[in-house]
């Protein structure tokens, strides 16, 4: 077996080689991750299987694929955490990178590392809504400018941040960005 292949199957963090967002090769890490525990799991088996499988809905990769395209547009790279499926319907933390190798059609092919943040970073049970508000929280953005990006008025995104607050047993803003970033408090 050449060595390259040999990384690749054997790596420490899941991979996989998509094509328009459908899974053409994956590696042991990845068949573990997003597998349903069978022992040792199949890469082979996730072959041909759309990425949107392992979403926690169609709205979540419709969204996330958007974001993602206009990234890659202009720098062939995209990454982000979010939550996603295992295939037997588990929420889970896992922090994602993407490198398209075609930048002209940044999703026609690409090569996509996925970490299962789960022991740093257990799933809350969270609205769309307050995901999108938790991920542009941890980015930075002010309440102000998370209500431009998702053009609702400021006072309603501190509204998804009190019950942030709220779900996270976090007192200010700064403890709850810890917790979302799965940082030690």
């Amino acid at each position: 077996m050449p060595q390259t292949q040999l990384a690749f199957d054997h790596a420490p963090i899941g991979l996989a080689i998509l094509e328009n967002r459908i899974i053409k090769q994956c590696n042991l890490r990845f068949a573990e991750t997003f597998g349903d525990g069978t022992v040792p799991p199949d890469p082979a088996a996730f072959a041909g299987v759309p990425l949107a499988d392992y979403y926690p809905s169609i709205e979540e990769y419709r969204r996330i694929g958007e974001q993602g395209l206009c990234a890659m547009r202009k720098t062939g790279r995209y990454a982000d955490q979010r939550i996603m499926r295992r295939t037997g319907g588990t929420l889970f933390w896992c922090r994602v990178r993407g490198q398209s190798v075609t930048p002209d059609d940044p999703f026609r092919c690409g090569v996509w590392s996925f970490a299962d943040l789960s022991e740093e970073r257990p799933v809350v049970d969270l609205t769309a809504r307050e995901r999108e508000v938790a991920i542009l929280t941890c980015r930075g953005l002010t309440s102000k400018e998370i209500g431009q990006e998702l053009n609702l008025s400021y006072r309603t995104i501190e509204v998804y941040r009190a019950r942030l607050l709220d779900k996270f047993g976090a007192r200010k803003l700064a403890e709850l960005v810890a917790k979302l970033g799965g940082m030690p408090l």
